[in-house]
């Protein structure tokens, strides 16, 4: 028997999954919360600062890998690889140490991985998008869907280096955080290291047909101290199914494994999730965790040189090598329910330390079980309200657009409250717009020229939540079939390794071995898709006068900011 393992970083906790490389048959999988995160450390959310320090990463491979490295013989583990969150980058050193590793940089947020939700370089988007269109040059956005946003790597780095000038001058280079770890595991060189086509095309206006990444010339016009970077990146990217490198003697030892352990180039983590869902042309897999992250795949001669707008890029080989990759998705689903949760259970985190004698650690069991049984009553209630008795209606913007047309500016909104609108009601009408803008995000594909042939949902919200899912089904009017694993982007992972390890010649024969299938599908209610698509042409009306009426900002705002900088 031979096996892979594959590593799964969220945006809350790490997961790895033991994967029978011939059948794909999970043995056993392993998560790990980030003890630094959970504290909210190094984060700032008023200020959308959101920041993640290397050793919750570090601490969390070493704790599930080993955990779940000890069912099989280490020599039966013939490979691994990671996926992340994206774009999440980090300053590192000529070495590709983490700064925040390194001495005087230990307790800087600046030094640390930025997590893709961090919205602190609004300025420096704006800027992008404005000089890209303004500069007499090559419009370095097309292949991002036209709007490059603050939650990408070129933002975040102009931001950070603005911010914080000994981070400026002690930053060799960037990595994003599915390369940093393969680096990290390899123990390779960062001149020679192979960095993540899916991450680079997506995120950091990598294309060959200008040679990579954009030029010295825009990058120093948008900030003078990003002068020099491009050549200490990259020019060559590398899909997932590649071999980065074997474990170093150090983290073999570290993990239980051997130095024999092939490890695949990195990728993220909506994209390995669709490998893992099952993806094939035409088909939109959407990964449904903290955000959403839509993922489609064409046959590259089929869409030729049609440029879809207003989605987070279309890449050659990001997800299935050979296949063109195509990313949309939103920025608050998890995350949106989570805010509400979280208002709703003031009263237990604020009252509960006062009327109970108990330690802490058994105040916070008892909160989260209180809380979670709320929670599962609130998710009833709200599937059972009669949508006729109900007009209030929700913008799902808490954490900004994503896409259709990134603005990550916006801001979420409540319309229709009365004096009997009910805590069901609100969370039934956060469901609704999570389903709305999933449906903005078809039609965006559709309209372009991209058929979506089917619908796949996978992660925590599509396994846990019948009735987002069947919500979903209504909205969209499409059947939607939910992926079996528990763990799709550590799965998708692990068929990238067994492909690099050599069990199997390409991704698609490793799909075909390795799929788990898919639990159950959801229908569309014929007697809900009449009333939602009324309800859709509200939400678009009512987010158009949102849009409107919100500060943005603005090419003028941009260029002044650009003119101070230069």
């Amino acid at each position: 028997m031979k096996y892979v393992i594959g590593i799964d970083y969220g945006s809350d906790s790490v997961r790895a999954v033991l994967v029978n490389a011939q059948t794909g048959q999970e043995v056993a999988q392993a998560v790990h919360p980030y003890a630094r995160w959970k504290e909210q450390r190094y984060c700032n959310a008023t200020k959308n600062q959101f920041r993640q320090h290397p050793l919750d990463h570090m601490e969390g491979l070493e704790a599930t890998v080993r955990r779940v490295a000890q069912k099989v013989p280490a020599e039966q583990i013939v490979g691994l690889a990671v996926d992340t969150t994206g774009s999440t980058p980090g300053p590192v050193d000529e070495h590709g140490v983490a700064l925040a590793l390194k001495p005087g940089f230990e307790d800087n947020p600046n030094a640390m991985f930025v997590l893709w939700k961090d919205h602190t370089a609004l300025p420096e988007a704006a800027e992008i998008n404005h000089l890209a269109k303004t500069w007499g040059g090559e419009d370095f956005t097309q292949f991002e869907g036209g709007i490059y946003s603050s939650e990408w790597f070129w933002a975040k780095i102009a931001h950070v280096v603005r911010e914080d000038e000994a981070v400026a001058q002690a930053a060799y280079s960037w990595m994003e955080h599915c390369d940093w770890l393969t680096l990290l595991l390899t123990g390779g060189e960062l001149s020679t290291f192979k960095r993540s086509r899916c991450a680079a095309g997506h995120k950091a206006m990598w294309h060959e047909s200008w040679g990579g990444l954009p030029s010295e010339e825009f990058l120093t016009l948008l900030e003078p101290k990003l002068g020099g970077l491009r050549e200490r990146l990259f020019e060559q990217t590398y899909t997932a199914d590649e071999v980065a490198g074997h474990l170093s003697e150090e983290w073999a030892q570290r993990l239980g494994l051997t130095t024999n352990t092939v490890v695949a180039v990195g990728s993220f983590d909506a994209h390995a999730g669709a490998v893992a869902g099952e993806i094939e042309a035409y088909s939109m897999v959407k990964v449904m965790g903290t955000s959403t992250c839509d993922i489609v795949v064409a046959p590259m001669h089929e869409v030729g040189d049609k440029l879809v707008p207003g989605i987070c890029g279309q890449v050659d080989g990001s997800v299935i090598p050979g296949m063109l990759g195509l990313e949309a998705g939103q920025s608050a689903v998890g995350d949106l329910l989570a805010w509400f949760r979280g208002v709703i259970e003031w009263p237990l985190r604020t009252l509960l330390p006062q009327s109970v004698t108990l330690s802490l650690e058994q105040q916070e069991a008892l909160r989260e079980e209180l809380s979670d049984k709320m929670m599962a009553e609130l998710n009833k209630a709200a599937a059972a309200v009669n949508p006729d008795d109900s007009q209030v209606l929700a913008l799902d913007w808490v954490n900004g657009r994503r896409t259709p047309d990134a603005n990550q500016a916006l801001k979420g909104a409540l319309m229709n409250l009365t004096m009997g609108t009910s805590a069901p009601q609100i969370f039934r009408a956060l469901v609704e717009s999570i389903c709305y803008g999933s449906k903005q995000i078809v039609e965006r594909f559709e309209q372009e020229g991209i058929p979506i042939k089917q619908v796949i949902g996978l992660g925590g919200v599509a396994k846990k939540s019948g009735f987002m899912m069947q919500t979903l089904a209504d909205v969209l009017n499409r059947p939607i079939k939910v992926a079996e694993s528990d763990q799709a982007p550590a799965l998708g992972s692990a068929m990238y390794a067994a492909v690099a390890a050599g069990i199997h010649p390409d991704v698609v024969t490793a799909q075909k071995a390795m799929g788990n299938g898919f639990a159950e599908t959801y229908t569309p209610n014929p007697a809900r898709v009449a009333d939602y698509q009324r309800r859709y042409e509200q939400y678009q009306a009512f987010g158009q006068f949102v849009e409107q009426n919100t500060p943005a900002m603005t090419s003028e705002v941009a260029e002044t900011e650009t003119a101070q900088h230069a």
